[in-house]
């Protein structure tokens, strides 16, 4: 028995928000004091760092639970099963429906019992329900749906990473520009075939670094906005990450007799693209080797950080011939890897 991923689907939106689109706005340090740069060096700056051009944004009218049903049907027709036959939905988000210029999330039902409505399951025992676990929340689902299947209570699992951040951003910060919207989704399921999820790690740092990512007020000191925003202490993020990241990595690889040698591309949450670049390339130096060319497919460029959407995502996307120069053959060994608000951070030895 193999537990493997059987179909894929992503949802990407169609309105493209470009890095000059964001030329007017008025960015503020978090004390409210002004940038002493004008918006296009800031803006310059900002992609140098984090190598995004632009980002996805979902249009007015939709909610989270939307697209993310639009990524789980993809799944359901790419795996081609009955959508009667799965037993759970896992739903991985953040901040759940927040419609476009309200201020309240809504989370009650949950955003999988809503996808499962949508998708007119009748079945009763199928279980929907919802993961927060930050960023990592869609690799974190996948390992609980992978335990339901050992477990032997099910056979058949939706998988999703749904968000939609363009609802709780702050204008006047510049980290507003990193946040996207986008869905991705699988099924995974028990087959006969070899392969399959091999390995995974979790962890979770709290003691000190459990406010890294958080909701806080807008930096304009003069807003009567009483809404609360996502927000984040990068420099401390960037920090935990190259220190920690690595380290799980290397043990759930070492979880396995898979050789580093063996690893054709790490699936990583699109998060900062210098950041990410500077975990692989550690978790290689920590095997006394460099990392290789093309092992880690990057779409932050174009997509920004869809939180829990962009490792499903980009392994849709791949799957699909979507990536110039980047394909996943049967065989091959993947890892994919997130870290982010919690601090959590994650990762599944997969062999495809």
């Amino acid at each position: 028995m193999s537990i493997r991923i059987t179909g894929t689907g992503s949802y990407l939106p169609c309105t493209i928000e470009k890095n000059e689109d964001f030329y007017n706005h008025e960015f503020l340090n978090a004390d409210g004091s002004s940038i002493n740069n004008c918006n296009k060096v800031i803006i310059e700056k900002f992609k140098a760092i984090t190598g995004i051009e632009e980002r996805r944004y979902i249009k007015d009218e939709l909610l989270n639970s939307d697209i993310a049903f639009f990524a789980a049907e993809k799944a359901i027709e790419d795996a081609k099963i009955s959508k009667e036959d799965i037993d759970y939905i896992i739903v991985a988000h953040n901040y759940g429906d927040i419609k476009h210029n309200t201020e309240q999330s809504d989370t009650v039902p949950s955003i999988a019992s809503r996808v499962k409505h949508l998708l007119k399951i009748k079945n009763p025992k199928c279980v929907a329900y919802d993961i927060l676990f930050g960023c990592p929340g869609w690799i974190e689902g996948v390992i609980q749906a992978n335990a339901f299947i050992v477990s032997g209570i099910a056979k058949r699992c939706l998988v999703v990473g749904s968000e939609t951040l363009s609802r709780v951003i702050d204008r006047h910060d510049r980290d507003s520009m990193i946040y996207s919207d986008g869905a991705g989704a699988i099924i995974i399921e028990e087959t006969s075939d070899e392969g399959g999820i091999i390995a995974h790690e979790t962890a979770t740092f709290t003691l000190d670094e459990a406010h890294f990512i958080y909701f806080g007020k807008t930096n304009h000191p003069e807003s009567k906005d009483q809404r609360k925003y996502i927000k984040m202490y990068g420099r401390k993020i960037y920090e935990f990450a190259l220190t920690n990241v690595p380290l799980a990595l290397k043990s759930c690889l070492e979880k396995t007799d898979i050789s580093i040698n063996d690893v054709k591309k790490i699936l990583i949450h699109q998060a900062n693209e210098k950041m990410d670049e500077a975990i692989v390339k550690r978790f290689y130096k920590l095997h006394n080797m460099e990392m290789p060319e093309g092992v880690m497919p990057m779409t932050i460029g174009l997509l920004g950080n869809s939180s829990v959407a962009t490792v499903p995502t980009l392994y849709d996307m791949i799957l699909k011939g979507q990536l110039e120069d980047q394909h996943i053959n049967k065989g091959d060994i993947i890892i994919f890897a997130s870290v982010g608000a919690g601090m959590n951070i994650n990762a599944i030895i997969y062999k495809h």
